[in-house]
């Protein structure tokens, strides 16, 4: 049974907000790329995004290029996009279907879809040349919920020793079974930090999000994860029936056979270092984040529903991917204020408020991942 608490039950110990160097410093970007999106489980795409063997999606990771595919035998598969022979990428477009295997198109390497080499051009006559020592990079991959997550790793922990506070948490929203109706990219000009700590509370809801707070009380929330990598927990929604959308009310039928408290509930949950979960009783939104650079965040918004929506005459999903493109708007642009703030001499670390736990939570495990 979860136990809930309010925001200011959990202590901030004094925690101030990190030093500017956090957001700006090539340096610390280096690190952050080095020791947490290098090595922990990352968000990469919906299963069905690569649904048939051979489609494939291609994720960038710094100066790393992921390919995830689907095999033959219908398992999910993740390569680094370099051809073992020189070291082309293999794939400019980041996203296709593989017909007949990887090829280079360079010199026209060949990979099966379980990343075996095939074939190799003229290499027949190479002195000791065996194609089956030379198949693609793998990188770990691990279906969850619906969704694919990677790690470039070379040994990383396994997906479910990593994900166990999370590994059933969310069954009764059937997330796996949802379906996408709208996805939206956007590009931050702020670090990603700043993006989870926004996420991470509502003290800022009142003056950033007045639509939003007339649906749900921006102190109405309690939080069932407030330490370590996954963060959050629930706001309630005043109106009977209602959901977070331009209308106020329900845009799709429930996700699920969901319990009379969660149809009243939005959960949200930040889940490091690159996902934010949020469950509506009548949809999923989840927004993955690439970073760029310390001072530019990459982020795709997508909003699933229950397949039983779409055949709904009264449907309207744009109810919902509305409300949140204009809620995602005015968030990046107080991020984007923070990133300019943070870069001026005169900034200096200030006190979290009470409200702001969850983003001393989170810095608190963004220290720990450095530390290494």
């Amino acid at each position: 049974m979860s136990t809930f608490l309010r925001a200011t039950e959990i202590p901030t110990q004094g925690a101030r907000t990190p030093p500017a160097s956090w957001y700006t410093s090539p340096v610390t970007y280096a690190l952050e790329l080095d020791r947490i999106f290098h090595k922990r489980w990352l968000s990469a795409c919906r299963a069905s995004d690569v649904i048939n063997p051979g489609d494939y999606v291609v994720r960038t990771i710094g100066t790393e290029s992921v390919i995830i595919t689907r095999d033959s035998e219908g398992a999910v598969r993740a390569f680094h996009n370099v051809c073992r022979h020189r070291g082309t990428r293999l794939c400019a477009d980041t996203k296709g279907h593989f017909a007949s295997g990887i090829q280079c198109p360079y010199h026209a390497w060949t990979y099966a879809l379980d990343g075996t080499l095939t074939g190799a051009p003229h290499m027949s006559g190479t002195e000791g040349f065996d194609r089956r020592d030379w198949p693609l990079h793998a990188v770990a991959a691990a279906e969850w919920e619906g969704w694919v997550f990677i790690n470039l790793d070379r040994d990383p922990e396994p997906f479910a020793s990593a994900f166990a506070p999370l590994i059933s948490r969310f069954e009764r929203f059937r997330l796996p079974t949802l379906e996408p109706a709208r996805r939206i990219e956007y590009d931050v000009r702020a670090n990603w930090k700043l993006i989870h700590q926004n996420y991470s509370e509502c003290y800022h809801c009142s003056p950033v999000h007045p639509a939003l707070v007339r649906l749900t009380p921006a102190n109405s929330g309690e939080n069932d994860l407030y330490d370590g990598p996954f963060l959050g927990g629930f706001m309630v929604i005043t109106q009977p029936g209602g959901s977070m959308s331009m209308s106020g009310r329900a845009c799709g039928v429930p996700v699920g056979d969901l319990p009379s408290d969660d149809l009243q509930r939005v959960y949200y949950y930040s889940i490091f270092p690159n996902m934010l979960l949020s469950l509506h009783p009548d949809y999923a939104m989840a927004h993955t984040m690439w970073p760029r650079a310390a001072d530019l965040t990459h982020i795709t918004c997508e909003w699933l529903f229950n397949p039983a929506s779409f055949g709904d005459p009264s449907f309207d999903a744009d109810d919902a991917v509305a409300f949140w493109d204009m809620t995602n708007a005015q968030d990046w642009r107080v991020c984007e204020l923070s990133q300019l703030g943070v870069s001026s001499s005169a900034y200096t670390p200030g006190p979290y408020s009470a409200r702001e736990s969850l983003a001393a939570a989170f810095d608190a495990e963004v220290r720990r991942s450095l530390a290494g």
